[in-house]
């Protein structure tokens, strides 16, 4: 062919927008549409959507992201969503029902959903939106090195306490004590499984700092609830601080159980996940779930165009949200101060 007509066909394939591009292209088996699995705890979006439909807000992040990086959902990929409903001993069961489909990839909303679809499967590429400490929990070897099929997103779990103490002394200014839960398990324990000594003497610094006292109380099991905000009450303790040590694994079915007992005992508490304030708990501050699942689209981005997962490090979440939850302000006749409203990312009224 004469380089005169071969030029005149790569003009005309311009044209008529035939020619190649990188991206998606790249990615894909002629004709393959990706089929990816959303584990979630969560309730669904109401109105209730059918498992293969999801239109979470959660995920809205998600697919923009996907869509700036040349994915199209039904053309290129459909999503297959399994919802818990705040009933965490399905998890395993929905895990394994998306394995079986099956899946080319999972996309784990937190910690809880992670480890329920890595004892799922060994194969199929997991991608955590979300997590806690990954490595302390044995999601994965390491930050730098993942190893076997899990990477994504994580918090540490030291990162934001003093920031959770301070919005507690502003909460409740001109009362020092705090009652700091803390769980026994998970990462800030040590081989024993008892409570990890080096966390706390690196907390009760940081309250030292802020001229804040601490009442150390231990979670072993969802019995200790009562237990443990009683304690709290009788020591006139002016706000509760729950330190979640991959606390979902702990909590299970009882989130809703554990803001109950705190309303009981008017006790203002502060936690890390926004699921307890969205379950009537007063205030959270941790990671961005925006941000962490518009993160967590360029893992599945990667892993879809060939990358293992073994070999995509872990990154650590930088963005943190405030959640206040001004009905359960209201129920325990707290005024919120306006300052805390102002820097809330998100106020549920």
């Amino acid at each position: 062919m004469r380089l005169s007509t071969l030029g005149l066909l790569v003009t005309l394939a311009w044209g008529l927008g035939l020619c190649w591009t990188p991206g998606v292209a790249t990615a894909q088996q002629p004709g393959k549409v990706y089929r990816i699995g959303f584990l979630s705890a969560m309730s669904p979006p109401a109105p209730a959507q059918s498992a293969g439909q999801p239109r979470s807000p959660l995920l809205q992040p998600f697919w923009h992201e996907m869509q700036q990086l040349g994915w199209r959902e039904g053309q290129h990929i459909v999503m297959e969503a399994r919802w818990a409903d705040m009933r965490f001993e399905r998890l395993p069961a929905l895990a394994t029902e998306l394995v079986q489909l099956p899946v080319d990839l999972i996309l784990a909303e937190a910690s809880v959903e992670t480890e329920a679809a890595k004892q799922a499967t060994s194969t199929i590429p997991i991608v955590m939106a979300h997590s806690l400490d990954a490595v302390k929990t044995g999601l994965v070897a390491s930050l730098s090195h993942p190893g076997a099929n899990v990477t994504g997103m994580t918090a540490l779990g030291l990162a934001t306490e003093k920031q959770r103490l301070e919005l507690l002394k502003e909460l409740v200014p001109g009362n020092p004590r705090i009652a700091l839960l803390w769980c026994p398990t998970g990462p800030g324990a040590d081989s024993s499984g008892q409570l990890g000594e080096q966390d706390w003497r690196n907390i009760h610094l940081i309250a030292s700092t802020l001229g804040l006292q601490l009442q150390r109380l231990e979670l072993r099991g969802p019995d200790d609830y009562e237990r443990a905000f009683a304690a709290a009450s009788s020591e006139r303790a002016a706000a509760v601080f729950v330190r979640q040590c991959h606390f979902e694994k702990l909590a299970g079915v009882n989130l809703q159980r554990l803001v109950d007992i705190a309303a009981k005992y008017r006790l203002p508490a502060i936690y890390n996940s926004r699921e307890l304030v969205q379950a009537g708990g007063l205030m959270s501050y941790g990671p961005s779930w925006p941000d962490g699942f518009h993160q967590a689209a360029t893992y599945v981005d990667r892993i879809l165009k060939g990358a293992k997962p073994a070999d995509l490090p872990v990154e650590q979440v930088t963005k943190f949200d405030l959640v206040i939850n001004l009905k359960t302000a209201q129920a325990l006749g707290i005024t919120m101060p306006p300052a805390l409203l102002q820097r809330a990312d998100e106020v549920i009224r």
